[in-house]
Parts: structure tokens; C-alpha cells; sequence
């Protein structure tokens, strides 16, 4: 018997995986990404202290778009890392939540990186 895969289970082994090497700091928080079939969601998070220095998200009310698109993604990108910049945040370490390096969370990355942040 062929057993189906479970997608939440596996994404959320990865997650663990990548969690287990990446860590944020307050020199150098993390940058988390989750994405939904609609939204997509970024927080920037010191571990050490366990905060949420800023976010941003394709639910915020200023963000006008499409949050399930890589258009919707890369605004969102552009808005963690304008949120970031008045917050004094300059480099953070990248956590793709479990996601593969493509679409929306690789949109997201490259819009986070053309505001400013460095990762």
C-alpha cells in the first residue's frame, strides 16, 4: 500500500531542518516568510529575546494588490524592508519557512533585497 503524502508534515520537517541552522540575532534578526494559497505574510524576529521587531504582510492595509501572485510578494518584500530600514535594521539572515527557493518566496526575497536589506 502506497501511503499519500502529507505536504503540511513534510514543509513543517523542513522548516524544523532549516530552523535547527538559522537563528536571528539583534545584530542580525531573521527573516521568516509564510505563505498561504492567498497571502503571504514576513516578519523580522530577534530569537535571542523572542520579538517581532516589524512585519509586513499582503493583509496590511496599506498593501494594494494581490497577495497570491509574485507581484503581491515582491511589494510585500519591498514593505518588510522599508519597515525595517525605520526600525534600524540593515542585515538579517533569510528563513524560507520550509518553501522551495522559487515563485513567490524567491519574489519576496529579491524585493526585500532591492529595498535594502542584505541577506
Amino acid at each position: 500500500m502506497v501511503k499519500k503524502l502529507d505536504r503540511a508534515k513534510a514543509r513543517a520537517k523542513r522548516h524544523a531542518r532549516v530552523r535547527n541552522k538559522v537563528s536571528g540575532t539583534a545584530q542580525c534578526p531573521r527573516l521568516n516568510v509564510f505563505r498561504s494559497s492567498k497571502h503571504i505574510y514576513a516578519q523580522i524576529i530577534d530569537d535571542t529575546k523572542g520579538v517581532t521587531l516589524c512585519s509586513a504582510s499582503s493583509m496590511s492595509k496599506d498593501f494594494d494588490g494581490v497577495g497570491g501572485n509574485k507581484e503581491g510578494a515582491r511589494k510585500v518584500g519591498e514593505m518588510i524592508a522599508k519597515a525595517a530600514a525605520e526600525k534600524g535594521i540593515e542585515n538579517v539572515v533569510f528563513d524560507r519557512g520550509g518553501y522551495l527557493y522559487h515563485g513567490r518566496i524567491q519574489e519576496l526575497a529579491e524585493g526585500a533585497r532591492e529595498g535594502g536589506l542584505k541577506f
